[in-house]
């Protein structure tokens, strides 16, 4: 069997589950595979499955949207690259997934900045947006969707709650990336960049003393298993971007990328209103299974911003000095 560290290097055919190689020599639909790290109870990871099925409906079989959840097919550092040279067809990356290879993805999660629901119901339609899809197509991938992830982080910990900037000094934090982490270290916390899949077991092992995630991520991977509180709050806004091979996509028969692009618009729409009501719910769940949970007040909120937002929006403008006050404008627009 080959391994994942040589995945990427193999023919397209070897590359695949063998189930996959056998549905797509079996039929003459267009298969399009798509990987992504959501475990199949988180939210989005919904979104995408039923974005699947409407394809599939809408182009009567012609196109087979493949969905391969919680790193089934490549973890999430391998997406940028397989989807690139052509091994699968797309993945997803969450904005600040891109860190230092696209800086302008961060501009969304600069703590206390771009956390209005209203403003990110608006941004699937934005110009902000289409300026991000120029940038990732830069990149050698195609931005298809942006799938509107949280509004509502949590920082969860074992010890003592995290709700006054003092009580992140000296903690071991999950970090995001080294854009964000600014913030993190700004209030005296120690960030270590852990890719999703890997929190809870770092929290429980003790590499970390807390965790950082959105409140339903929470529920879905299971943090009230290894963490005692939690404190909610609008720290950032987190998308999902849909990416997709550009000369796969370019390929495609105008009618099947039509279906494909409208089964995708609604996908964004649903993200809005799924993210939401998945939110209240897995907050009230938090409580049920045990955790404390402490959601900010708005003097809380701007204390934190105080404290956080200047040394991660300095970091961003040195990132992306040419286009990062132009985008910073266009976000501020929408």
């Amino acid at each position: 069997m080959a391994s994942r560290r040589n995945f990427l290097a193999l023919p397209l055919a070897a590359a695949l589950p063998l189930p996959a190689v056998r549905a797509a020599q079996a039929q003459s639909a267009t298969v399009m595979r798509l990987s992504h790290q959501y475990p199949p109870s988180h939210h989005i990871a919904g979104v995408l499955a039923r974005f699947a099925e409407e394809v599939k409906a809408r182009s009567n079989g012609a196109v087979d949207v493949q969905v391969f959840p919680a790193e089934q097919l490549a973890k999430v550092a391998e997406n940028f690259p397989g989807v690139a040279r052509g091994a699968f067809e797309a993945a997803v990356a969450t904005n600040f997934t891109w860190g230092n290879t696209i800086p302008e993805m961060s501009a969304q999660t600069i703590p206390f900045f771009f956390a209005g629901l209203d403003q990110n119901r608006r941004f699937p339609q934005s110009e902000a947006r289409k300026f991000l899809d120029g940038v990732t197509a830069r990149r050698a991938v195609r931005s298809v969707a942006w799938l509107f992830t949280t509004n509502r982080a949590i920082f969860t910990s074992q010890k003592a709650p995290l709700v006054n900037t003092a009580d992140f000094r000296g903690v071991k934090i999950r970090g995001i990336n080294s854009l964000i982490d600014n913030a993190l270290v700004a209030v005296g916390a120690a960030p270590a960049a852990t890719p999703a899949p890997e929190v809870v077991g770092a929290l429980q092992s003790g590499v970390l003393d807390a965790g950082l995630t959105d409140v339903s991520a929470a529920v879905s991977r299971r943090f009230y298993e290894v963490q005692k509180y939690g404190t909610v709050s609008p720290f950032f806004a987190v998308s999902t971007q849909v990416y997709v091979n550009p000369r796969w996509w370019d390929r495609l028969p105008a009618e099947q990328r039509g279906v494909i692009e409208a089964a995708l618009a609604r996908a964004e729409a649903e993200s809005v209103d799924v993210t939401v009501r998945t939110a209240d719910a897995a907050v009230g769940e938090l409580r049920e299974k045990g955790m404390t949970i402490t959601e900010q007040t708005p003097e809380q909120v701007a204390a934190w911003q105080a404290a956080m937002q200047k040394p991660v929006m300095d970091a961003f403008l040195k990132s992306a000095p040419e286009s990062g006050p132009r985008l910073l404008e266009l976000l501020r627009a929408v």
